[in-house]
């Protein structure tokens, strides 16, 4: 008897570990709303943010969504109608929630589905040899601080000035990337989260252009401890073949 428990016993535990290892397939719950068109020049852009199985993007055109979805970081990565880079011919809110703590990388592939789903987005992939800017460390290393665990992020991003409390390397590139309007890859083989603050001069529409401050190139290397580099390497690209500009009810 006691042998047939333990054997039991060890098929449940299995089982669970089996059920508890499962990831979602689909986003518990999900909305992907067209916004109305607006004369205001002022967006509230959110690229995507993602934390504890729950995703949020506001403002984007369905290319800034794809690029979250397989996790690019450039325009030049997505291509494809016009329309799919344009904020006047649609831009789009979108909220998603797993039922569980889902980490990021998943997150991305339900994202896929997500947008396979309600705009009906058929992609191919190619891998094309590219040029872009490549972040790394300078000669004599970083000079970034790790962030401190116990403490909230905090984060103020505007072109010219970065600032957060807990931020990764792709995300300082990606930042870089948006407002210089250049493609900016992460190489610095650094995968910590970092204490920032990098003040610099920037040429970015509306911002202000304080003279006093550093050029780019000059303020990465003397305020993190890293530099840009010229690099052309073949990248991930993906080519929307279809797609509705419409979400399908949600």
């Amino acid at each position: 008897m006691k042998t047939l428990f333990a054997s039991q016993f060890a098929v449940c535990l299995a089982a669970g570990v089996v059920l508890a290892q499962a990831a979602p397939t689909q986003f518990e719950v999900a909305t992907v709303k067209l916004l109305p068109p607006v004369s205001a020049p002022l967006l509230r852009i959110n690229l995507g943010n993602y934390r504890a199985g729950s995703l949020t993007m506001s403002d984007v055109t369905l290319s800034e969504a794809l690029r979250f979805a397989y996790e690019l970081t450039s325009e030049e990565q997505v291509s494809g109608p016009d329309w799919i880079k344009s904020r006047d011919a649609a831009r789009y809110e979108i909220v998603a929630r797993t039922a569980g703590d889902v980490p990021l990388a998943q997150g991305r592939v339900l994202t896929q589905k997500l947008l396979a789903d309600r705009l009906k987005v058929v992609i191919r992939k190619e891998a094309k040899p590219l040029s872009f800017a490549a972040l790394v460390q300078a000669s004599g290393g970083s000079k970034l601080v790790e962030a401190d665990p116990n403490r909230p992020p905090q984060a103020s991003f505007v072109p010219g000035r970065i600032i957060g409390s807990s931020t990764t390397m792709p995300n300082l590139a990606l930042l870089l990337a948006t407002f210089e309007h250049q493609m900016i890859l992460d190489r610095t083989g650094l995968t910590g989260r970092y204490q920032i603050n990098l003040e610099y001069l920037t040429e970015a529409p509306g911002a202000v252009r304080d003279q006093t401050k550093p050029s780019l190139e000059s303020a990465l290397q003397d305020q993190l401890g890293l530099r840009l580099e010229s690099r052309r390497e073949p990248l991930d690209t993906i080519v929307v073949e279809r797609a509705l500009q419409t979400p399908t009810d949600n």
